[in-house]
């Protein structure tokens, strides 16, 4: 089934605001069997994230540095965010604005609720027990990028490109810290996907603004969250360490993510809670 763009607008817009379950169950008319079979016959395709102005400059940073001629965008939906839709679109259209000679495709719009709550919501309580601290920050960055790591499988293992930066004109987040970044190219690697933070090291918001050859203030025009800076006393320190961060992904989300994504990966759907509930309780 193909829809005219005004349809496709309006249906995707449907889907962020109803979140359903949306993993690699694609409904047909945004992404058939023979749009599939187009998408893999590419030889320089990668998929995008579609978030803020940094996922932006990350597809041109990269498309610069790669040579990539094809990017298909994918917006995923998390368990907090909050905002209006056209930000979503108004970055899909920069992306295409600014990148004229590559093709943008369209764009779909995933997530799993379920998936996203086994990891950052259900059990705080008992995370609290066992590290001393709860943050669902960590967990629902890695569950961004988990998400969209089936796609990229079906797809013939094509990268992933996302706006990831370790500092952000100075200041520090603790699902964006060197370690984090690393946990989350390793969990990609564990399924042979390729994660790219072409702008990694950037700090400058300025340096950003260049890249995209566009004005784009710092958290305009982009969705906010209901938990954020949720990890911050109020004289803006970090109150949990590196160290908690570390054993979160190393004892939890990550066995819970991998898991997950493997069971879809086999062609089934995953009892989230039940992988997350297990893994919780071999928890010392």
């Amino acid at each position: 089934m193909t829809l005219d763009s005004s349809t496709y607008q309006n249906a995707l817009a449907d889907v962020f605001r109803d979140k359903p379950e949306l993993i690699i169950d694609f409904p047909d008319w945004m992404l058939s069997e023979k749009q599939l079979d187009a998408y893999q016959n590419l030889k320089h395709l990668a998929i995008v994230e579609i978030a803020g102005r940094d996922s932006v400059a990350a597809a041109v940073k990269s498309v610069l540095k790669n040579g990539f001629t094809d990017l298909l965008p994918v917006y995923v939906y998390t368990g907090t965010e909050f905002g209006q839709w056209t930000h979503v679109e108004q970055a899909f259209k920069r992306l295409s604005r600014r990148l004229e000679d590559v093709c943008v495709h369209h764009l779909l719009v995933m997530g799993s609720p379920q998936f996203w709550n086994a990891l950052n919501g259900r059990f705080i309580s008992e995370l609290i027990a066992r590290f001393g601290f709860y943050s669902p920050c960590p967990g629902c960055h890695l569950y961004l990028h988990a998400a969209r790591i089936p796609l990229a499988i079906k797809l013939g293992n094509i990268p992933i490109i996302s706006g990831e930066r370790e500092l952000h004109s100075g200041l520090a987040k603790i699902n964006q810290t060197a370690d984090a970044l690393n946990f989350y190219l390793d969990f990609a690697a564990h399924f042979g996907i390729r994660m790219l933070f072409p702008i990694r090291h950037i700090s400058s918001g300025d340096e950003i603004e260049r890249i995209l050859q566009m004005p784009w203030g710092t958290g305009k025009d982009q969705l906010s969250c209901t938990l954020s800076e949720n990890y911050k006393m109020i004289d803006s320190q970090k109150e949990i360490t590196v160290t908690g961060v570390h054993r979160f992904f190393n004892e939890f989300a990550g066995p819970v993510a991998k898991e997950v994504i493997a069971t879809y990966i086999s062609g089934s759907k995953p009892n989230y809670n039940a992988i997350a509930g297990r893994i919780v309780q071999c928890l010392l």
